[in-house]
């Protein structure tokens, strides 16, 4: 990894979703793998998502949902991501993600999906691998 551009992540806990001790051992794990990593906290919407996105000049956009409301908060997020430019980013997203929403999920644009338990080291290497 290039020093002098390290990667930038915004990580979000998207809706009502109250859960995020994983999100905070991958943001960890983010910081140990060397990105440069800014966590929103619990319960942000669509519009803040994009809006940490923007203002942190983030190369990769990641989600951590444990409530089951990705598919409508994807669904909402991504033409908001597009509008501001930030469609080419790599998008993630992890958490209690059921097998049956992963294709929806890609569809909507979010290259990397990982379920609950998914090796942090395999969430890093992803990332390094397919950021924009």
């Amino acid at each position: 990894m290039n020093a002098a551009k390290r990667i930038k992540v915004v990580l979000a806990k998207p809706g009502l979703d109250g859960h995020d001790q994983g999100a905070k051992v991958v943001v960890r794990a983010m910081l140990d793998a060397g990105f440069d990593v800014y966590y929103t906290g619990l319960r942000q919407t669509p519009e803040q998502v994009v809006a940490a996105a923007l203002r942190e000049k983030a190369d990769v956009i990641a989600l951590s949902s444990m409530a089951g409301s990705h598919l409508p908060f994807c669904t909402r997020l991504k033409p908001l991501l597009e509008a501001a430019g930030l469609g080419d980013r790599l998008w993630i997203i992890g958490g209690n993600l059921p097998a049956q929403d992963h294709e929806s999920l890609r569809a909507l644009g979010f290259k990397g999906v990982f379920q609950t338990g998914s090796r942090l080291d395999a969430i890093c290497d992803f990332i390094k691998a397919n950021r924009s």
